[in-house]
């Protein structure tokens, strides 16, 4: 750390607030330009103001005292930036993705103002402390957290285009019948071979929900899966070394059950410990749905696991994401202070179930992309904590470069 040097935010960047501009919602023209604020992109719009690599910081907003999210992130390229956000830019005597990752293991609390809005002033934030080495050691510093959160975000980019994938061929094959169609119109269904085509019925016939294809059944979500709610953990506190992390709706949200969550009895029943790979529905406040890869935790009530020992885990999931805009719209009418489904609904919520051969052939379809998305979850939890625990080590100089680059090469 010798070598490391202070000095303040305002001698290593050069501030553009002055070109920032707000522009009210219902005055904005959607385009291809982000729109950021506080806490990243908000909307997109049809012009832009900054072209080029900066650095926004947060300037005002609660994240800036719990930092749920970053308060400093890289914008690349054309946009735009409201009043909500600094926006800064090297002046040739730092990097500035080194200075973002400095930003975020960096306290400032005691820049803040504010009683009930935090706020950080464009006079508080150039004299926020920040130890800097030579430029070409801040440059590699940030290329090896760079490296770990690049492939973070492809994987996830990855993972996103799996999902919409397997959404798309759902709804052509469950909700469109497209495959059917094609064939009772004498043509070859797409993207198929021949074998898959042919379990495929050629006609649509009636039912209580309309035309469906001929041999399938209708079947209700209840009855498609078992839908186990979680238990009141309070009632199973942790005693002693053994606990297990609490996955609530948070823990959902964060992908991770280790942050920040409370902690449970090891010795709850086996059925309401989740482990990777689980399929996780909050059926109350904030309705979704998720392919658990946070890993080994305790199911707090208001969250369903989803299990089935008759279907595969891709079908029951797309189900039940088929069904999710109504679970929400349901729980968004209840006049109560938090909205929620209940089990009738899951009994009212339709499936379709083709024949056994057809299923087996679909299985072959879709279970790779839902193996690939749980591989994907699983490596990027794990980058993310080497990252977590690389980052502060690197800012401070606690660990040296070369040691992080073979940590780093081995992930």
């Amino acid at each position: 750390m010798s070598e490391w040097k202070q000095c303040c935010l305002a001698d290593v960047t050069e501030s553009l607030d002055s070109l920032r501009k707000p522009v009210k919602g219902s005055e904005r023209n959607l385009g291809q330009y982000p729109y950021y604020g506080a806490s990243g992109i908000v909307d997109y719009v049809d012009d832009y103001l900054f072209d080029g690599l900066y650095l926004l910081v947060a300037e005002d907003g609660e994240n800036l005292k719990t930092r749920k999210t970053p308060i400093a992130f890289l914008a690349n390229g054309k946009f735009w930036v409201n009043n909500h956000a600094h926006v800064l830019k090297e002046n040739g005597k730092s990097n500035i993705r080194f200075l973002s990752y400095a930003l975020q293991v960096a306290d400032i609390h005691s820049f803040l103002t504010g009683s009930t809005i935090p706020k950080l002033t464009k006079a508080n934030l150039d004299k926020i402390p920040i130890y800097l080495p030579n430029k070409k050691e801040q440059s590699v510093i940030a290329e090896v957290l760079g490296a770990l959160d690049d492939k973070i975000e492809l994987n996830r980019k990855m993972n996103a285009t799996l999902e919409a994938m397997a959404r798309a061929l759902f709804k052509s094959w469950f909700v469109d019948f497209d495959p059917v169609r094609a064939k009772s119109e004498g043509r070859e269904p797409f993207g198929m071979d021949a074998d898959t085509a042919a379990l495929f019925p050629s006609r649509l016939v009636p039912s209580a929900l309309g035309d469906i294809p001929e041999g399938w059944e209708r079947r209700s979500l209840s009855q498609t899966a078992n839908f186990l709610n979680g238990l009141a953990l309070q009632k199973f506190p942790a005693t002693g070394a053994e606990f297990l992390p609490v996955i609530k709706i948070a823990q959902i949200r964060q992908g991770n059950a280790s942050d920040g969550a409370d902690k449970a009895s090891a010795s709850i029943p086996e059925a309401y410990i989740v482990n990777n790979g689980d399929v996780l529905f909050s059926w109350s406040g904030s309705l979704l749905q998720v392919l658990w890869t946070g890993g080994k935790g305790a199911l707090n009530q208001h969250l369903f696991k989803v299990t089935s020992d008759k279907y595969p885990k891709w079908f029951y999931y797309l189900w039940v994401d088929e069904h999710m805009a109504w679970f929400q719209s349901v729980a968004a009418s209840k006049a109560t202070t938090m909205g929620h489904i209940q089990r009738m609904h899951l009994d009212q919520a339709s499936v379709l179930v083709p024949p056994k051969a057809l299923l087996k052939k679909m299985d072959d379809m879709f279970a790779p992309s839902f193996t690939k998305r749980l591989e994907l979850g699983i490596e990027n939890k794990k980058l993310l904590e080497l990252r977590d625990y690389l980052l502060p080590k690197l800012i401070s100089g606690e660990i040296r470069i070369p040691d992080a680059e073979k940590m780093v090469g081995g992930a």
